[in-house]
């Protein structure tokens, strides 16, 4: 009986929505210009209120179509998107950019931007409230933020914004080294020595010179030492002892210490 209730109660709304007495919010924004609406989307863009900016660049791009606003008005909803925490919908504006206004004079901008949204900023040095290692994340973010860095760079090499493109990109590598790293541990402490050095060298040959090849080399070290495989512990021992004479880690072993991304 109560479900029969419900239903009931449903219809009634039903009907008295049909019939007016509750109408439709008006819209505010009907007889604005073109110039008006864009003024009202970065307004409320400024003011944080990304929902209601998305909201008018929506309208400003529907009304005026083929306007100076509204090509403006699409990178600016792809900013918005990023800043409301809807990634996919940012990097979807992103993409539709690109691809309708290929030759745009700010569509580097727009590479750039689709790096920033999946460059992890709440993790490490960029998160200093943070106590969780960005290494211990989905590196899918990462390596897809690494690639629209790289094609900024490659596309454009005098943008202004290859520089901190090209610093985000090293601070990537350090972090995809670092991943590998973490899983190699974890290897290692389960006694999956041949699994723990494949990961370990997979850091050295694919990202050389950062901070992680000094530890991964030690757990090839290690690793190796432990599958009695001496040929490729001496090796590795070797070429360790070549770059790193002074490492910590023949002192203290595989105990951690502060990870390199809070220590940058």
């Amino acid at each position: 009986m109560r479900s029969v209730a419900v239903i009931a109660a449903l219809i009634v709304i039903s009907l008295i929505s049909g019939c007016g007495i509750f109408p439709e919010e008006k819209d505010e924004t009907i007889g604005w210009s073109a110039n008006k609406l864009y003024a009202e989307a970065r307004d409320a863009l400024n003011d944080g209120s990304y929902a209601k900016s998305i909201k008018y660049f929506e309208k400003l791009e529907s009304r005026y179509p083929y306007g100076r606003y509204a090509q403006q008005a699409q990178i600016d909803i792809a900013y918005a998107y990023w800043k409301d925490q809807e990634p996919a919908s940012a990097i979807a504006a992103c993409d539709r950019f690109i691809k309708l206004h290929p030759n745009h004079p700010n569509v580097d901008y727009v590479y750039y931007l689709r790096g920033l949204i999946n460059f992890n900023e709440n993790l490490g040095i960029l998160g200093a409230i943070s106590n969780q290692d960005m290494t211990e994340r989905d590196p899918k973010g990462a390596r897809e933020s690494f690639d629209a860095f790289r094609e900024l760079i490659t596309r454009f090499p005098d943008s202004k914004y290859t520089p901190d493109a090209i610093l985000r990109m090293k601070y990537l590598v350090n972090a995809l080294a670092s991943l590998e790293l973490h899983v190699a541990r974890y290897y290692m402490k389960r006694g999956a020595y041949l699994a723990a050095a494949n990961r370990a060298q997979y850091a050295v040959l694919n990202y050389p010179d950062t901070p992680a090849t000094e530890e991964a080399l030690f757990i090839m070290v290690k690793a190796y030492d432990a599958l009695g495989l001496t040929d490729l512990r001496d090796d590795a021992e070797r070429v360790m002892r070549k770059n790193f004479p002074n490492s910590e880690y023949y002192v203290r072993g595989l105990d951690r210490l502060e990870p390199w991304w809070k220590l940058w």
